[in-house]
């Protein structure tokens, strides 16, 4: 298994290939690399991002078949079935790192923000992303990408905090979690600190 460092850099690159419009070469793996993969898996880094059709991680990242690790829910949210779908792919793959990707235009983002009644299960998911739009609503700027950013961050904290297992491999050093936010125009992913 690589570095925390290792798999970031990794993301990193591939990502500027994806901006760049150039793909890496391994991204549509033949029939030897599918092969391998049907008897283990060994992704690099858990990526927890939006549900939203337009920033599926795999493309985004510039990565192939069994390099992440992809938890995908409308707003990038943390609830008990994410955090454990995270916690499998610590613990029994040894993932290093996990990334906490929210990205321009959010829906369940902007719902939040509209606020109002919303049907069926709606309400469960605009739950957890309210207290991201109250601290952005106290900060300069656009409520909209302050919300995302601040929702990112409250995601990650989270996990970084999430007993019993993720707070203690991040205590560790063996697992690092950091988030970013994905540009729908220009492709690019900004880390955050």
């Amino acid at each position: 298994m690589i570095s925390t460092s290792e798999a970031l850099a990794r993301l990193r690159e591939g990502n500027a290939r994806f901006a760049s419009h150039v793909r890496g070469e391994d991204v549509f793996p033949g029939q030897t690399r599918r092969t391998a993969l049907t008897k283990t898996q060994e992704p690099f880094a858990i990526i927890l991002g939006c549900s939203d059709a337009r920033v599926p991680a795999e493309i985004v990242f510039d990565q192939g078949l069994g390099d992440l690790f992809t938890v995908r829910v409308a707003g990038n949210i943390a609830a008990d079935a994410e955090i454990a779908s995270i916690e499998y792919a610590v613990e029994h793959l040894h993932t290093p790192l996990v990334v906490v990707m929210g990205h321009q235009s959010c829906g369940a983002v902007a719902a939040a923000v509209e606020g109002g009644e919303a049907p069926g299960h709606l309400p469960t998911l605009l739950q957890a992303i309210r207290p991201a739009v109250d601290e952005a609503r106290k900060l300069k700027g656009d409520l909209a990408t302050n919300a995302v950013r601040v929702n990112v961050e409250h995601v990650v904290a989270q996990l970084r905090s999430s007993k019993p297992v993720l707070a203690g491999v991040v205590a560790s050093g063996k697992l690092q979690i950091v988030g970013a936010v994905y540009s729908l125009e220009t492709g690019t992913v900004t880390w955050l600190p």
